[in-house]
C-alpha cells in the first residue's frame, strides 16, 4: 500500500523526566483523572453543590473503578494471563496496559455510591454532574493505548493510519484509539448541550453518556483485531455495547415519564438547614397580595397598631439621641 501519511506511534511507552521515567499509559489515565474531577466539580457547583464534593467523591470512586477495570479485562481476556506459558503475576500490572471501561464504570459508580450515601447526596445528581467529565477522562485516557501500541483497528492507508511494530503486528492499522477519543469529545459535548437545553435530571444526563459512548464503541470496537471472545459472530464487546445501550435508553424514556425535571436540592448543608428549593425561595421572596414589602401584614389590628403610634411619637419626641 501506498501511505501518503501517516500517524507514528512511540517507541516506548514511558517518557522520560529526568532520571523517574513514567509509563505513557499511567500519565494518559491521571490526567483524565484530574480533568475529570475539575470539569465535574464545576458542574457540581452550577447544580447547586458546595466545592470540593466531586474530588471527595473520587477519592472513593477512582481507586474502585480501576481495580474494577483490571477485574473486568482479566477475566474477559484470561487467556492472556492464565494460558500455559503465561505469568499470572502479569495480571497485576496495571501500568502495561488493559483496562475494561464496563467494570472501571460499574466498580466506580459502587464506589461513588458508598462516598454519596455517606454525606447525603443523591447518586444521580451526582451521576448527571460529573457524566461529561466522564467521557472527557476516557478520551485522555484512551492515548495511552497509543503509547502501548496496542488496540488498533485493521491494516488501512488512510492518511490518519498508525504505525505499528510491536512484534506481532507490523504496518498502518486503523488509530481506534483516536476514534474513540474523538467520539468521547463529542459524547462530552452532546450532554452539556442536551442537560442545558432539557435540564436533565434524575440520573438521565448519565444514561445519555452511557447510551452516545456505547453507540460509538460498537462500531469502533468491530474495527479492531485484538483477540477476544466472540458470540454469534460479534465481539463479546459488541454484545455488552448493544445491551448497555438499550438499557440506557430505556432508563432515559421510564425515568423521564415518572420522575419529570431535576432535584431541587443535592447536597446537604453542612450545618444541617436544608436549602430552600426554587418554589419556596420564589414563595419567600415574592410580597403577598397587600402585604409590606418588609413582610409584615398589612391587616395589622388596632389593638396591636396603638402601642406602635405611642412609641413612634415617644422617639420622634425624643429627638436623635434617644433620649427625652
Amino acid at each position: 500500500m501506498d501511505i501518503l501519511a501517516s500517524i507514528p506511534s512511540p517507541s516506548s511507552g514511558e517518557i522520560e523526566l529526568g532520571p523517574f521515567p513514567l509509563r505513557g499509559y499511567a500519565v494518559c489515565i491521571i490526567l483524565g483523572v484530574f480533568v475529570a474531577v475539575w470539569l465535574g466539580g464545576r458542574r457540581w457547583v452550577a447544580r447547586g453543590g458546595r466545592p470540593g464534593t466531586v474530588a471527595d467523591v473520587a477519592v472513593w470512586a477512582v481507586p474502585f473503578g480501576l481495580v474494577g477495570g483490571r477485574l473486568y479485562h482479566v477475566v474477559t481476556d484470561y487467556q492472556l494471563y492464565f494460558a500455559e506459558g503465561r505469568d499470572p503475576v502479569d495480571a497485576l500490572k496495571i501500568w502495561e496496559g488493559g483496562l475494561g471501561i464496563w467494570g472501571a464504570v460499574a466498580f466506580g459508580a459502587l464506589g461513588a455510591w458508598i462516598a454519596c450515601r455517606r454525606r447525603g447526596i443523591p447518586l444521580p445528581a451526582y451521576a448527571d454532574a460529573v457524566a461529561p467529565a466522564l467521557a472527557v477522562a476516557q478520551a485522555i485516557g484512551r492515548w495511552g493505548n497509543w503509547f502501548n501500541q496496542e488496540l488498533y483497528g485493521r491494516a488501512t492507508d488512510v492518511p490518519w493510519a498508525v504505525e505499528i511494530d510491536n512484534g506481532t503486528h507490523e504496518g498502518t492499522f486503523h488509530p481506534t484509539f483516536l476514534y474513540e477519543s474523538l467520539w468521547c469529545l463529542g459524547v462530552a459535548a452532546l450532554v452539556i448541550w442536551a442537560d442545558r437545553r432539557f435540564r436533565l435530571g434524575h440520573g438521565r444526563a448519565f444514561a445519555l453518556y452511557v447510551a452516545g459512548y456505547t453507540a460509538g464503541r460498537f462500531w469502533i470496537e468491530y474495527l479492531r483485531i485484538d483477540e477476544a471472545h466472540e458470540i454469534l459472530g460479534l465481539r463479546l464487546n459488541n454484545w455488552t455495547s448493544l445491551l448497555v445501550f438499550l438499557a440506557a435508553v430505556a432508563f432515559i424514556v421510564v425515568s423521564a415519564k415518572r420522575r419529570p425535571g431535576r432535584e431541587a436540592v443535592v447536597e446537604p448543608d453542612p450545618d444541617g438547614v436544608k436549602p430552600a428549593s426554587d418554589a419556596e425561595t420564589l414563595s419567600k421572596d415574592t410580597p403577598a397580595k397587600d402585604t409590606p414589602a418588609d413582610g409584615t401584614s398589612g391587616a395589622t389590628s388596632g389593638k396591636d397598631a396603638a402601642p406602635d403610634r405611642a412609641a413612634d411619637a415617644a422617639s420622634d419626641a425624643a429627638g436623635p439621641s434617644g433620649r427625652a
